[in-house]
């Protein structure tokens, strides 16, 4: 089978063929937020924060673009959001009700066949080679059409789809076409669209790989299709891949396995604490550890878990999501706190306290694109 084609079983015969790979990949249009407005019609057109509200300790878990135009993001205190958006309506997150949302769009989606690689609530791949002899863009582009219009009819919510031969190049697309877009990269087209891009565009180039990259002057896509030197040096065995993705070649198949993967630290304590002096450094310490896995790993989470056992051996653990995923020690101490002022866990000392992420995605692009 050549790079980025799909194999196709003759009907006719045992032969196969080859045809190229048509991958979907769609992003739901920030879908707390937007599940909030779609309920509420009052808060349409406002900007909404989900998250604890701002008299009381806590994080950001989404925010509309009516509130991202201010500054907000995932993970910033409530308090800042407050201050960048004085006039953000706060709601606090209805994780089931997202939950239940994302069950019924995976549903439609399944509607149009192919197979689906969901990635998160809000977001999902689909290969829809089958129903292509030919990767022909006015074709796709009408069937992209199909899928966003049977979630805005059925759902009353918007989401952006990206359509590729290649899943780096889908979600690229779908990233450039945001909110409600819908945009394609031919193969003849992609390597001078990637040229001016950020290199964070890329798949795993997270927050501390794009800064290393930009202390050796390579800022864009272009930049690193150009370098004559060896990126090992600048991002170890990663760079193999690197300089693939950079040219837009990726021949990563859709996975269906399902896994939930995580990372996670803990620490038993000598004695039973709720010394903030003890517990602080232990958190920080155990935030700065999963930021370390995730950038050796070239991956961000979207959930941050806390679990704590008491001296009875009691043991609770207590977890909050957010809509964009997450790579730094900062952003997932700051959930973590939040956690455990939320749910009070720190009501008596503490035989053990343990910190783990899940929803493990690529890092974010937080792509800013030319218009």
């Amino acid at each position: 089978m050549t790079p980025g084609g799909a194999l196709i079983r003759n009907t006719e015969g045992d032969s196969f063929s080859t045809v190229p790979r048509v991958i979907f990949h769609l992003d739901m249009d920030a879908f707390y937020a937007s599940v909030e407005q779609r309920d509420e019609p009052s808060l349409r057109g406002r900007a909404v924060i989900v998250g604890a509200p701002p008299d009381r300790r806590g994080v950001v878990c989404a925010a509309s673009y009516e509130a991202r135009t201010f500054g907000v993001r995932s993970a910033m205190s409530s308090r800042t959001a407050h201050r960048l958006c004085p006039a953000g309506v706060f709601i606090r997150p209805r994780m089931d009700a997202y939950r239940s949302e994302s069950r019924e769009i995976m549903g439609l989606l399944a509607q149009f066949g192919g197979s689906i690689e969901q990635m998160s609530v809000d977001e999902a791949y689909l290969d829809m080679s089958h129903r292509f002899e030919s990767f022909e863009s006015a074709a796709v582009m009408h069937l992209g059409r199909e899928m966003k219009e049977i979630i805005r009819r059925e759902r009353g919510l918007t989401a952006s789809i990206g359509i590729a031969g290649k899943k780096l190049l889908a979600k690229i697309a779908s990233d450039h076409g945001k909110p409600d877009g819908l945009f394609c990269i031919n193969e003849a087209e992609k390597v001078p669209f990637l040229r001016p891009l950020p290199a964070s565009a890329i798949h795993g180039v997270g927050k501390v790989t794009a800064e290393v990259l930009t202390q050796a002057g390579l800022r864009t896509i272009g930049d690193l299709q150009d370098y004559p030197g060896d990126l090992r040096a600048l991002v170890g065995s990663y760079a193999t891949s690197l300089k693939r993705f950079v040219f837009g070649e990726d021949d990563r198949p859709l996975e269906y396995d399902g896994e939930v993967k995580s990372v996670s630290a803990e620490e038993t304590f000598q004695r039973d604490t709720d010394d903030r002096r003890v517990l602080v450094p232990a958190l920080k310490e155990q935030s700065r550890e999963l930021a370390e896995k995730l950038t050796k790993e070239r991956l961000a989470a979207r959930t941050v878990q806390v679990k704590v056992r008491y001296s009875d051996f009691k043991t609770l653990t207590r977890q909050t999501s957010v809509e964009d995923p997450i790579e730094s020690a900062e952003d997932i101490y700051a959930l973590a706190c939040s956690i455990l002022r939320r749910e009070r866990l720190v009501n008596r000392p503490l035989r053990l306290l343990g910190l783990g992420v899940t929803g493990l995605v690529p890092p974010s692009s937080q792509l800013i694109l030319p218009l």
